[in-house]
């Protein structure tokens, strides 16, 4: 399972937030509701988007932008507009100064805004967790990809789906929205600025050895073993995928390791820590423990309840 799959696991598991806005100017949002990933859809007209009115950039209809939380951001239909709500944690929508929000009322099924013939419509969808796998993406990511989606119809089929109120809808709107972010995400992932360890996929050497690690973590790998089954020395493996991925193999496992144990824990609650070690490649629960507490101080098991240290 490669980063970009794992991030989709989570989200499609939980339920994401979906919320058509419709909407005439002047109109301005404050988003502080700390969710850790957002896809923002224009269906029509225009806004701006940005961590703040001075960075803000344009996205007109059929743009779509990936937002990287948990730090908030303007959307607004001109950057000087001031803020007229703030959504916060639970999309709770209040004021500026926290007050009771009159101008944007609910419109309908998972439609909000101030009128329901508004020039712009846009469409939310924000993921409310994701994974220890998937913030080694996350973490690449800059605070706003864009992309151009105008000969997509993705955008036009969850615009059309998202007001339906029928049995099974919000499976249905998540899968639509899933598809939406792989298509945001592959495209920055083909730019340049893409993570080496996506990049390292390509590479015929350390990429089988990437793709082994990610599939069979349970394995007893070592540098010999990996390079045996690429089919090159050790000197060879562990040169090329140091030089793709950005870290040495053993490190990179490591990581992955701790990083599945971590997911594991809140997605296999009744699992025992012995079984985790044995999926992930820990011989015994007490090295997986102390191998955890290491990594994110704190024990496995008030992580899995979300404890503090």
């Amino acid at each position: 399972m490669d980063p970009l799959t794992a991030l989709l696991e989570g989200p499609r598991a939980h339920g994401a937030f979906l919320l058509r806005s419709v909407l005439r100017p002047p109109w301005s949002l404050r988003i502080e509701d700390e969710a850790p990933l957002t896809v923002l859809a224009v269906v029509r007209g225009e806004a701006w988007l940005g961590p703040a009115a001075d960075a803000a950039v344009r996205l007109g209809a059929g743009d779509v932008a990936v937002l990287r939380g948990p730090d908030p951001y303007l959307v607004a239909d001109d950057p000087a507009t001031p803020p007229q709500a703030v959504i916060q944690p639970g999309q709770v929508c209040v004021t500026p100064d926290g007050g009771h929000l009159a101008d944007l009322t609910d419109l309908g099924v998972r439609t909000w805004g101030s009128a329901l013939d508004g020039p712009t419509v846009l469409l939310t969808g924000t993921y409310p967790t994701v994974g220890e796998v998937s913030r080694r993406l996350l973490a690449a990511l800059p605070p706003v990809v864009t992309a151009e989606t105008a000969d997509d119809p993705l955008v036009a089929l969850l615009a059309a789906e998202i007001d339906r109120d029928t049995p099974g809808q919000e499976a249905v709107l998540d899968r639509l929205l899933d598809l939406l972010l792989v298509r945001v995400l592959r495209e920055w992932l083909d730019r340049p600025a893409a993570p080496s360890w996506y990049r390292a996929h390509s590479d015929p050497v350390a990429g089988h050895a990437l793709r082994l690690l990610q599939d069979q973590p349970e394995q007893p790998w070592t540098v010999a073993g990996l390079a045996s089954a690429t089919g090159v020395s050790r000197a060879a493996l562990a040169r090329r995928f140091t030089d793709a991925v950005g870290e040495p193999p053993m490190t990179y496992l490591a990581t992955w390791r701790l990083s599945l144990a971590a997911d594991l824990l809140r997605q296999q609650p009744d699992a025992t820590l012995t079984a985790i070690a044995r999926q992930v490649g820990y011989r015994s629960p007490f090295t997986l423990s102390a191998a955890f507490k290491r990594e994110y101080g704190r024990s496995p098991q008030h992580y899995r309840l979300r404890e503090p240290a």
